[in-house]
């Protein structure tokens, strides 16, 4: 089994957020299971996190086995594009003004959806709204 991971995942392990045992377990039975994953934009996000340099995320990756896809074919983009449309338009019609997520996290839902068989995130409400057909599993 190929898991993506989020970066909300690795940002709570190095803030050592309340639920970090949990996280770890989740993280190390998905190992256990198979293979983990990023998307490029997971691994900009952690380079720009407070508490870690671009060295010591590219440390963090080898010491725990997530592999970067640094590929993303143009289906991941267009899925992407789609639900990220999709929410705008939504956002619209509930009169809630302009979209208020970022796109990267319709990347992070389309690569997971497209390149890996679920995704390890804390935030499963955002992504089960956009990404319907995504298995997820929640820390």
């Amino acid at each position: 089994m190929r898991t993506a991971v989020d970066t909300n995942i690795i940002s709570a392990i190095w803030t050592k957020e309340s639920n970090l045992s949990e996280i770890l377990e989740q993280l190390q039975a998905s190992r256990h299971m198979g293979s983990l994953v990023i998307c490029p934009v997971v691994y900009i996000e952690l380079c720009a996190h407070p508490r870690a340099t671009v060295e010591e995320v590219q440390t963090f990756l080898v010491d725990t086995g997530i592999a970067v896809d640094w590929e993303l074919p143009k289906k991941i983009w267009d899925f992407a594009a789609d639900a990220y449309s999709q929410y705008a338009i939504r956002r619209r019609q509930l009169g809630d003004g302009s979209p208020k997520r970022i796109p990267a996290d319709f990347i992070i839902g389309a690569h997971a959806t497209w390149m890996a068989d679920r995704l390890l995130t804390l935030d499963k409400r955002r992504y089960r709204t956009d990404f319907p057909g995504l298995r997820i599993k929640e820390c």
